[in-house]
């Protein structure tokens, strides 16, 4: 190839870049993240209080974890559908989360271990938005439920 079809070439190329990062959604896969959510797909402790405050905006709360840990504690209200880090919790989750709305605002969490290194949150937020739930979030439990939720006094309960 000639250099000025070279040139031509890496034009089109920094063209069709500079074209996604404008006019195209961005690619989750993209992000400086190992997450599949983004920054506006995720929500902290506090806000979630105030959303749950509110009845008439509250998220429906989806625990994603280890069934043991749910039972030891969980957010007051969460369900529990399956572990998102298992085939069968999947299965589960995505059984139940069929006969919901797409439209449901769902808010998932694990909190067994820093969230960076959580087995469960990522495949269940991959599933539910690949079943098409747009309003999907996940609560930020930087290092556990204990230590970010339940040490901060927020309210939850025990048992199944």
């Amino acid at each position: 190839m000639s250099p000025r079809t070279i040139s031509r070439i890496f034009i089109l190329m920094a063209m069709g870049t500079f074209a996604s990062a404008l006019f195209l959604v961005p690619n989750r896969q993209a992000q400086n993240s190992p997450d599949p959510w983004t920054k506006a797909e995720s929500l902290e402790a506090p806000q979630l209080i105030q959303e749950l405050n509110d009845p008439k905006s509250a998220p429906i709360v989806v625990f994603v974890g280890f069934q043991r840990l749910y039972t030891a504690g969980h957010i007051k209200g969460a369900q529990f559908h399956g572990s998102g880090g298992n085939p069968d919790g999947l299965k589960e989750l995505k059984s139940w989360a069929a006969s919901l709305p797409k439209t449901s605002k769902l808010v998932i969490y694990c909190g067994c271990c820093p969230l960076e290194r959580c087995p469960n949150v990522r495949p269940a937020f991959t599933a539910l938005h690949k079943l098409g739930f747009a309003r999907v979030r996940v609560l930020v439990l930087p290092t556990s439920f204990e230590v970010d939720w339940a040490g901060k006094g927020y309210p939850y309960d025990r048992g199944k």
